[in-house]
C-alpha cells in the first residue's frame, strides 16, 4: 500500500509540474509582427522602439506603434504616455496633429496612435519627436530627431479657410485602393496655435474623384465624408478602373459654407484642394 501511495504521488507530481511547465513555456504572440522599426528613443532608464508599417515616417497620416523596454530588455506593460512632434524651421517651430496613445488591440506591451506630418524634413529643417510617459508613478521623457520623408502621392493638405482658420486634412483610407467601392477616411484638424490642433466637428467634406489622364471622367455613387468619431470623417469612394485618380475636395462648415475647394464644372477641371491615389 505504501508503494502504491508513493507511485501515485510521483505520477501526480509529474502531471502537475508538467502542466505548469507547459503553461509557463507558452509562446506569447509577436505583437509587432508585420511592422518595421523606424527609430529608437532612449534615456538612462529605458529604450523605446518605434514602428510603422513601412519603417519610415512620411508626410500625411502615420499609424505609429512603440514598445518601452527596461535596461534588461523586459517590456513595460503599464505605461501611460503622450507625444509631441516639433518641426524646427529656420525662423519658427510648430507641431502637428496627433492622436492620444492607447494599447494596441490584443496586446500587452505595445502602444499605438497616429501622427500627421504636414511637411517633410531636411538637414536644415527637421522634426523632433518627444515621448512623455509615466510608469509606476514615475515620469520619464525621451526624444530624438526623426526623418520625415515626402509621401509619393498627395495625401495631406494644410490650408487656410475663408474663415481665416488654418486646417490640416489627411487621407487615412483607402491605403490600398481597389476597383469598386472603397471606404474613404480622413483625419480633420483645426490649428489652435503653433503647438495645438483640435478635431473639427460637424463639417462636411465633399469629394469628386476624377481621372485626368482619361478625359477627367468621374465615377458614380460617391458619398460625402461626415464626422464619425473625434477627428475621423468617413464616406464612400467609388473607383471604376485602375490608374491615377485625383480626389477633388471641398470643405464646408456646419452651416454649409464652402471654406476651401472648388466644384468641378465648365473650365474648372480640378479643385485647389485634393488627394491622389494610384493603383
Amino acid at each position: 500500500m505504501k508503494a502504491l501511495h508513493t507511485t501515485l504521488f510521483l505520477l501526480f507530481g509529474i502531471l502537475f509540474f508538467g502542466a505548469c511547465s507547459k503553461e509557463d513555456n507558452t509562446v506569447q504572440p509577436n505583437e509587432i509582427q508585420g511592422l518595421q522599426k523606424v527609430t529608437t528613443l532612449s534615456n538612462s532608464q529605458h529604450t523605446i522602439d518605434v514602428y510603422t508599417a513601412n519603417g519610415q515616417f512620411q508626410t500625411g497620416y502615420n499609424a505609429v506603434y512603440f514598445q518601452i523596454k527596461n535596461s534588461d530588455g523586459s517590456l513595460i506593460n503599464n505605461a501611460t504616455a503622450n507625444w509631441t512632434p516639433l518641426m524646427h524651421m529656420m525662423g519658427m517651430t510648430h507641431s502637428c496633429p496627433v492622436s492620444s496613445i492607447t494599447k494596441k488591440e490584443n496586446s500587452l506591451s505595445t502602444y499605438m496612435g497616429y501622427l500627421i506630418f504636414q511637411m517633410a524634413g531636411s538637414e536644415a529643417e527637421y522634426w523632433e519627436l518627444t515621448l512623455n510617459y509615466t510608469v509606476n508613478g514615475q515620469n520619464y521623457t525621451a526624444n530624438s530627431k526623426i526623418a520625415v520623408a515626402e509621401a509619393p502621392k498627395r495625401v495631406v493638405e494644410s490650408f487656410q479657410g475663408s474663415d481665416n482658420n488654418r486646417y490640416v486634412l489627411a487621407l487615412i483610407a483607402p491605403g490600398k485602393p481597389q476597383v469598386g467601392e472603397n471606404e474613404m477616411k480622413v483625419a480633420f484638424y483645426k490649428m489652435q496655435d503653433m503647438l495645438n490642433f483640435v478635431p473639427v466637428n460637424q463639417y462636411r467634406i465633399k469629394i469628386d474623384p476624377r481621372m485626368p489622364g482619361m478625359g477627367n471622367h468621374t465615377s458614380p455613387n460617391n458619398t460625402d465624408l461626415l464626422q464619425q468619431a473625434n477627428a475621423v470623417y468617413a464616406g464612400k469612394l467609388n473607383l471604376t478602373m485602375t490608374g491615377y485618380w485625383r480626389i477633388n475636395l471641398q470643405v464646408a462648415d456646419a452651416a454649409g459654407t464652402i471654406l476651401k475647394g472648388e466644384a468641378i464644372k465648365d473650365a474648372v477641371t480640378g479643385s485647389s484642394l485634393y488627394f491622389e491615389v494610384e493603383f
